[in-house]
């Protein structure tokens, strides 16, 4: 297999922490967005979307969208497993993860604020802020919810890593990024450092990667 993907990509992030979750190990291919690679030819020929990360198997097929990559995971290789069996607890899991896949990133992303700052004029402080609006109004709701499931452990549902922590965890580095103080969200500060400790959230991290800077 082969991955395109891009260090500080949330979507690839989040890819890479169920991937490694999975225990499978493609062959990484950067994917320069500074650079704009993502809209050359070459990538296009990949992925008609233009965007990372896309998922190369074996027999040739590409695979887009990172949701849809993971669940294409979780039934090809569903040990572990990142849902947990019970409907209702799937529901839940699928739920948080949802929160950051379709209310916060998708209005964060990078087409996003290039067009605040390129037609509308926004310098890096709105940029900031406008992030910090939704990363809030989503980190609000995920503690709340945290808060109300006593039966918990450290991670986001239960006592091993879920779909929801595969999907929060890139979203609390990117509101690092983004100058979001997250001292007012302790419960998911603290899933976040739980999350750290394992091999396959720490080695999927930004830095970790061969394109990150050094």
């Amino acid at each position: 297999m082969k991955l395109f993907n891009f260090f500080r990509s949330g979507t690839s992030h989040r890819l890479r922490i169920a991937l490694n979750l999975k225990g499978l190990a493609p062959e990484y291919i950067a994917v320069d967005l500074r650079t704009e690679a993502h809209l050359q030819d070459a990538f296009k020929a990949v992925n008609p979307q233009q965007l990372v990360p896309a998922l190369v198997l074996d027999d040739g097929q590409v695979l887009i969208q990172s949701p849809a990559i993971i669940e294409w995971l979780e039934e090809r290789h569903p040990t572990p497993p990142l849902l947990p069996t019970d409907p209702e607890a799937r529901a839940r899991v699928r739920a948080l993860a949802a929160i950051v896949g379709c209310d916060i990133h998708p209005i964060n992303n990078r087409r996003i604020l290039e067009t605040l700052r390129q037609q509308f004029g926004c310098d890096e402080a709105a940029i900031n802020a406008w992030c910090g609006t939704w990363i809030s109004a989503g980190f609000d709701a995920i503690e709340a919810l945290l808060a109300a499931d006593t039966a918990r452990g450290a991670y986001c549902f239960g006592h091993t890593p879920t779909l929801a922590d595969v999907y929060l965890v890139p979203q609390v580095e990117s509101a690092r990024r983004f100058g979001v103080d997250l001292s007012r969200w302790p419960l998911i500060s603290a899933v976040d450092a739980a999350c750290a400790k394992l091999p396959a959230f720490a080695d999927a991290a930004p830095s970790k990667q061969p394109d990150a800077p050094r």
